[in-house]
């Protein structure tokens, strides 16, 4: 099967409901403050969530924590814990930044969607129209048992956009190598190719995991998207980004480097010695050397190549919440939004599909375009409100959208497979919405 563990920040994500919510209230931009009483919170039961978070830190499970927690369009908790680097021993600030790996998704989906609206793509297109490479690619249907594929056949048809955009279209990642194909893609440094054209060019030579559309796998698919992105606009993915979405919505310390200036911001990133317990600084990435965050990178990975801070993400969330606005400026339609927020996955996928190590996917739980959706969160054990969308990052990076409730959180470490025990995602909605009281204020 596949590898995804290193993704698995979210346990409960947001889906397919059809409706579009009330608009929020109150102030909707995250400049203001509010004491949680006034938006429904209990103060007393909040402090549990802040107790395991602080614990997660003093146990030495993480370096140092960042998490925001707003309702309404006003911040109910920004609190931060522990050191940036355990060698510098720096208290951990607000604006640290971060490595947010596949949280990088959504925003490339943002991207996309923004070039849906101006007609220049379908979601039924096939992803040839815009990849001529791929119309040769193959399909794996056996293997050795040794990570050898043995056996091909032709592809019943292309991958179509929506399948890009839901990780049905059958390419690998490469994450790890128990697949044939993922391997492949580790061999063929695929994620480290000199640019998203080069990235292209090795993907067409590496057949798809399955038939287009016919299960769910972790994939390059949104690097893909972001190739895509530059082939539409004949512009730096990058600079789209920074021109539709980052600048206008004041991400002002997210991008693909930080650049010399910032670079001290970064925080260290850490993975956990299975022999002793403890924490150390990472020195490599899925097989290869820590990319230098500080100049600008070989290639933009849409799928996981982003460095943010805990605000700039959630302002993003807040524009999402908003129904596409945020400060009077708009990036999406309404009904953009809440097509994102619709699970896209055919049922018969969802029932056999894994999904990933931590999140599994079934009538009640599903994946939308590029965000990870729950149609019924009772029934698939958690707590937030219908529709809630999700995702998190390989360093343990995680966030939610529940425009039922009105609420985003998102909280950043960096810790390479999350925090080396219980799911931060799942405890931190828990404790959240044991908290909620009064969801009607």
């Amino acid at each position: 099967m596949r590898r995804r563990a290193y993704f698995a920040a979210a346990v409960s994500v947001a889906l397919l409901a059809t409706s579009v919510v009330a608009a929020p209230k109150g102030s909707e931009d995250l400049s203001a403050a509010a004491s949680p009483e006034s938006v429904g919170f209990d103060s007393g039961r909040l402090k549990a969530l802040d107790a395991y978070m602080a614990r997660t830190v003093a146990d030495g499970r993480v370096a140092g924590m960042t998490t925001l927690l707003a309702r309404h369009g006003k911040i109910v908790e920004f609190n931060t814990y522990g050191k940036t680097s355990l060698a510098t021993g720096q208290a951990m600030p607000k604006d640290e930044i971060f490595r947010i790996y596949s949280m990088s998704k959504p925003l490339t989906g943002v991207a996309m969607m923004i070039l849906f609206e101006q007609g220049k793509w379908r979601l039924d297109d096939p992803v040839t129209r815009f990849v001529p490479e791929f119309k040769t690619l193959k399909v794996m249907v056996a293997d050795d048992g040794d990570g050898h594929v043995t056996r091909v056949e032709d592809m019943k048809r292309p991958p179509t956009m929506r399948e890009i955009m839901s990780h049905t279209a059958g390419f690998g990642y490469g994450l790890g190598d128990k697949n044939p194909v993922d391997k492949l893609y580790r061999e063929k440094k695929v994620l480290g190719a000199n640019g998203l054209h080069e990235m292209i060019e090795r993907t067409a030579t590496i057949p798809l995991m399955f038939q287009p559309g016919t299960d769910w796998s972790y994939s390059s698919a949104v690097d893909i998207q972001g190739y895509i992105v530059e082939k539409i606009t004949g512009k730096p993915f990058g600079q789209f980004l920074q021109e539709n979405v980052f600048g206008p919505l004041k991400m002002k310390d997210t991008g693909f480097s930080t650049g010399p200036a910032k670079a001290g911001r970064l925080a260290a990133v850490y993975v956990g010695d299975r022999k002793t317990g403890r924490i150390e600084e990472a020195k490599e990435l899925f097989g290869s050397d820590m990319p230098d965050y500080s100049k600008p990178p070989a290639m933009e990975s849409g799928g996981g190549g982003l460095v943010s801070t805990t605000m700039d993400y959630a302002r993003f969330c807040q524009m999402m919440l908003n129904k596409g606005e945020l400060d009077g400026v708009r990036i999406l339609s309404p009904a953009s939004i809440e097509l994102m927020d619709t699970n896209v996955i055919p049922k018969d996928v969802l029932v056999k599909s894994n999904g990933t190590s931590v999140a599994r996917f079934n009538e009640a739980v599903g994946f939308g375009l590029d965000f990870m959706v729950v149609n019924d969160p009772r029934e698939a054990g958690s707590l937030e409100g219908k529709n809630t969308m999700s995702w998190g990052g390989a360093a343990g990076t995680w966030f939610w959208i529940d425009p039922t409730n009105d609420v985003l959180f998102v909280g950043m470490i960096q810790r390479m497979g999350g925090a080396g025990g219980d799911d931060l995602g799942t405890m931190a909605r828990t404790l959240t919405y044991e908290a909620l009281l009064h969801p009607e204020k």
